[in-house]
């Protein structure tokens, strides 16, 4: 550690993340800071371009209203988002964003991003609620407006930092610590706001993949939790830490669905041809009034397919070819048109992994899977924790300030804590904001903490440097203290590596919180079981043993990870019932409770214990 470097850095507004809630963040806050003399640092563990969720590409965005020309209303938004999380969202953070999306929508167009356009110039919808892009490099072109508006600001973006925690002045954030994953560089950011913008979790359960395909999830695997570990550790209260998300997925590289259900009108069945979809509407009757509205909530829809499972009718399939050839059927009495038809689609199919999921396409290759030809396995993937999909988990945060809601006190999305800022995956209770939303709820988010500023204009005090610099570089002094008393420096009694620690994690909530092994299944007894066995790793959490920078990381990457996981248990835990089948079912309680439990569940961590209580579900919309 004494070789380290410590860097301090000061500033008014310090961004964490470099996903698109806080490229949409630094956009704003770019602004409104230059404006006001102020100045904006964003800290990325990543390089920028390619940092977040929409790293890899996407091929559609999930979130486009269309309100100005008529296309959809604000509430009906509300209302499709409401009912998909069965009943449990905040109709005032979910309407602010979508009255905003539409313009950051816009503005990815006018930055460069191609949107397909049919021939009246019109946005080509894939569903409702989502239009069509080639959008390979989707962030590449957020990414660039934001470094050139923090540029043109005289603004700092620091890459391949890696945030370990909050620092805290009493109640307020004073800034955040951590450190450089290239260099020996210790860093302590000092700020009179902080935007906690790190992404949702994934690997918190073992993923179906296991052997050289470890890495592969359908969420990133670099997204470790970080901004619930921050907010958690702060003290901020936390809502829907219940509400993991499974997305069933093609089978094994993870590969999207939403274009085959909404584009391309596909069916999906059980290995005898049935439709669960069709076959099992009438489960849908125990789950009203929200397995009776339509669309039918997705994890209803995973729900029918794990029945089917559970009955021994598996694997699920994705009748891809029938798909195409419904398509094409138009143009059979043209063969010519025909087969230009059906080349058309067959590549639509191919590029809506290429855009995305690249492996997917390899998968395909290597398998003799022709789209057009044969079906494709589809299965539920492990849970993931996000606030921006269909999941809900993440930060309880103030409402805007011109909407009627008791949920509010004075800035918007900014957290229990003074000064703290969240949006995209750390914000709870208003999910399906996806790329676009989280951009534009990021730029909400980054102009209220300059308003927060300019109303709070002093620096807190960080405190103890040199103790933060000893917490954070702790694992590698440890790994240099004990790693010759072994021959082997995996095996040691003194510490644990990183992967060990991944490994018994991902182990605990696998089988006692209702993951893959389970069948998704979990009940009291197993989860207090599993909090035993969760105590006990954060226990050795306080011996893990990084070998170098890229260890470190990995070292607090799971403790991240940790503390996610320990807010899902307890919460599942608290809630008695089953509301959202098909992302878990606890078998000791195993019907929705609509009269006790149509509630916000929310946590706080404050001096080593947690608190829960009830929060109302506010209906602002009809």
């Amino acid at each position: 550690m004494a070789n380290w470097e410590t860097v301090e850095v000061t500033t008014d507004l310090l961004i964490c993340g470099g996903g698109m809630a806080a490229a949409g963040a630094a956009v704003e806050a770019a602004y409104w800071a230059q404006k006001n003399g102020l100045q904006v640092t964003l800290v990325d563990k990543a390089a920028f371009d390619r940092s977040g969720a929409v790293a890899m590409g996407l091929s559609a965005i999930n979130e486009y209203i269309g309100y100005g020309a008529g296309d959809n209303t604000l509430e009906d938004y509300v209302n499709y988002v409401k009912q998909d999380l069965m009943g449990i969202a905040r109709d005032d953070l979910v309407y602010n964003i979508a009255r905003h999306v539409d313009s950051s929508v816009h503005l990815f167009e006018k930055w460069g991003l191609p949107i397909w356009t049919d021939e009246n110039g019109k946005y080509v919808r894939e569903g409702r609620w989502q239009i069509m892009i080639n959008g390979e490099s989707y962030k590449v072109i957020v990414a660039e407006a934001a470094k050139n508006a923090m540029t043109e600001g005289g603004f700092d973006i620091i890459e391949r930092v890696f945030i370990v925690g909050p620092i805290m002045d009493g109640d307020r954030v004073a800034g955040a610590y951590g450190f450089s994953t290239r260099e020996d560089k210790f860093y302590v950011f000092r700020a009179k706001a902080v935007c906690a913008m790190m992404g949702g979790a994934v690997h918190v359960f073992r993923p179906r993949s296991v052997g050289e395909g470890l890495g592969r999830s359908w969420y990133p695997p670099f997204n470790s939790g970080s901004t619930a570990f921050f907010t958690i550790v702060a003290g901020a209260e936390m809502t829907c830490q219940e509400i993991r998300f499974i997305p069933v997925r093609f089978k094994d590289a993870y590969g999207p669905v939403g274009a085959w259900f909404l584009l391309f009108k596909s069916r999906a069945t059980s290995a005898t041809g049935g439709e669960y979809m069709v076959e099992r509407k009438e489960e849908l009757q125990n789950w009203a009034p929200y397995g009776l509205v339509k669309p039918i909530p997705a994890n209803l829809r995973n729900y029918l397919g794990m029945l089917d499972v559970d009955e021994g009718l598996g694997p699920l399939y994705m009748e891809t070819a029938e798909a195409i050839q419904n398509l094409a059927e138009a143009y059979k009495d043209d063969p010519k048109a025909f087969k230009k038809k059906m080349k058309t689609l067959e590549a639509e199919a191919w590029e809506d992994f290429l855009d995305m999921t690249v492996s997917q396409a390899i998968l395909w290759a290597a398998n003799n899977i022709y789209p057009e030809q044969s079906r494709s396995e589809i299965a539920a993937c492990e849970p993931y924790f996000i606030g921006s999909h269909s999941g809900g988990s993440g930060a309880w945060v103030s409402g805007p300030e011109d909407l009627e809601t008791p949920y509010k006190w004075g800035y918007g999305n900014m957290c229990t804590v003074q000064g703290l800022f969240s949006a995209g995956d750390g914000v709870g209770a208003s999910s399906h904001k996806f790329s676009s939303g989280s951009h534009a709820e990021g730029r909400f988010a980054g102009k209220e903490a300059i308003r927060f500023i300019l109303d709070n204009n002093n620096l807190p005090e960080v405190g103890d440097v040199e103790a933060l610099k000893a917490t954070a570089l702790g694992p590698l002094d440890r790994f240099e203290e004990f790693k010759d008393f072994t021959t082997d420096p995996e095996i040691n009694p003194n510490y644990l590596r990183p992967m060990s620690f991944m490994f018994r994690l991902q182990k605990i909530m696998d089988e006692y919180a209702g993951g893959v092994v389970s069948a998704f299944k979990t009940s009291k007894s197993l989860l207090e079981r599993g909090l035993e066995l969760l105590a006990m790793l954060a226990e050795d959490a306080e011996k893990l043993a990084a070998e170098d920078s890229y260890e470190l990381e990995r070292c607090w990457e799971n403790v991240h990870r940790m503390c996610q996981a320990e807010a899902h248990v307890r919460t599942i835990l608290f809630r008695e019932e089953t509301r959202w089948p098909g992302y878990y079912f606890r078998a000791d309680t195993p019907t929705m409770d609509e009269e006790n439990w149509k509630c916000f569940v929310n946590c706080t961590y404050k001096d080593g214990e947690w608190t829960f209580e009830k929060k109302d579900v506010v209906d602002l919309i009809g």
